[in-house]
């Protein structure tokens, strides 16, 4: 069986796994291994021992080797002249005039392709620039296009919390992240205050978002009108994380803020949602006599119901049976007249 390991590139890179049989290769071993943008040198992560069976899903790529010293010493001085050549493309791109943000490049161990990773709002025809970086840097060139949040791992920075960013420092994937979790921490919903340098929504709002919802659930919900032994209040706030509850007393508008375990060891059962308590006993109404709209229509009423020992006895309405034998009548005398 072959002895699986996952590779790194970069310090907060996606893990590959690759066919290390016939090395030693313990966590730390840097290696040599052929990928789709040629040889790169990457960092063993992941031990044999250690790979679940279910993340491997497609044929694997053997080591190359392991990595010697001349080969760390060729990625650093390649790493140096790829920074040496991006402003060069910049400008190209500039000159060609291609609505397209260079990001970054990567030269393979062999020097002989550098791949430049760019962001476009739609598609580009970057046939003419790739042709002519290309016939400059006498090189293979390779473009491709990456996301918002690739380009903010890419170029790194610092948070809005004053810490590297997340995605640059250790998170290998992208979480999902939806509005839901904002709304959920009852953050403000302007995205200048929930969105993080790729101009998406904050990876770190999926941080907390369980704890959120578990915390949450033990609360009423704001607007939630409750009984209590003082008198009937509306829920105006809510303390997540302290678990407290702010009510507002309909008498007198007096505002009170306490933790919802007070709230439930001072008031018990008492505390309950008014929809609870208001139920309103109707008594069963006697059945009406139903009344017929002709001339002396309670008349009848009465008599029927002297007739019948106190008993009424439900009537059709006639109305409009009576209302449209006329109309018939006069609708086959009309005809009648017109033959």
């Amino acid at each position: 069986m072959a002895e699986v390991v996952g590779v790194r590139f970069g310090e907060a890179g996606k893990i590959y796994y690759f066919d290390g049989s016939g090395h030693e290769l313990p966590v730390g071993t840097y290696v040599v291994v052929e990928t789709s943008h040629g040889e790169e040198v990457g960092r063993v992560v992941v031990a044999p021992d250690q790979v679940l069976s279910a993340e491997i899903k497609e044929p694997l790529k053997p080591v190359t080797r392991v990595a010697e010293r001349e080969d760390l010493e060729k990625a650093d001085s390649l790493r140096t002249r790829t920074q040496e050549n991006l402003p060069l493309v910049r400008d190209l791109v500039v000159a060609h005039e291609l609505p397209m943000r260079v990001v970054d490049a990567h030269y393979d161990l062999q020097g002989s392709q550098l791949t430049v990773y760019f962001t476009a709002e739609d598609r580009v025809d970057f046939r003419g620039l790739v042709r002519e970086v290309s016939d400059v840097l006498q090189t293979r060139v390779q473009m491709l296009q990456v996301g918002d949040r690739d380009r903010a791992k890419m170029v790194d920075g610092i948070g809005r919390c004053g810490e590297r960013l997340c995605c640059s420092s250790w998170q290998a994937s992208f979480p999902t992240i939806s509005i839901r979790m904002a709304k959920e921490q009852a953050l403000p919903l302007n995205p200048s205050k929930i969105s993080g340098a790729c101009g998406r929504l904050l990876c770190c709002l999926v941080y907390e978002y369980e704890q959120y919802r578990d915390l949450r659930g033990q609360l009423p919900k704001v607007g939630q009108t409750v009984s209590t032994p003082v008198g009937v209040a509306k829920v105006t706030a809510l303390g997540v994380l302290k678990q407290t509850v702010t009510l507002r007393l309909e008498q007198g508008y007096a505002t009170l803020e306490m933790p919802v375990d007070e709230m439930r060891l001072q008031f018990g059962t008492a505390v309950r949602p008014v929809e609870v308590i208001e139920e309103v006993d109707t008594p069963p109404r006697a059945e009406e006599a139903i009344r017929t709209t002709d001339g002396g229509g309670s008349e009848e009423g009465e008599s029927g119901e002297s007739q019948q020992g106190g008993k009424r006895r439900p009537r059709r309405r006639r109305r409009g049976r009576r209302a449209r034998r006329p109309a018939a009548a006069t609708g086959g005398e009309a005809k009648t007249a017109h033959n």
